[in-house]
């Protein structure tokens, strides 16, 4: 699977706290292996977001991304629910 991270996604990744990062390390293992594992909980947006996707790090942060392709993933963002904010 190959992977393009945002400069938006570099730049908010950069101001998450440390513990976080380490168990958004854990979650993107599992994301890179299957999109779709529950315990990621992704899901399809909708309204001004449709065509975005997002899965849980926790219960307060998520990473926003979208399909390039079958086997392409670029990641947009990563924050609490204010990432749903374009």
């Amino acid at each position: 699977m190959k992977i393009y991270y945002s400069s938006k996604f570099a730049s908010k990744y950069r101001k998450l706290p440390q513990q976080v990062k380490i168990l958004m390390r854990e979650k993107q293992d599992i994301f890179f292996k299957n999109p779709f594992d529950p315990k990621l909980k992704t899901h399809k947006l909708a309204g001004k977001l449709k065509g975005f996707w997002s899965f849980s790090i926790d219960k307060k942060y998520r990473i926003r991304f979208e399909f390039l392709g079958k086997q392409t993933i670029r990641l947009h963002s990563v924050g609490t629910h204010n990432i749903y904010r374009k």
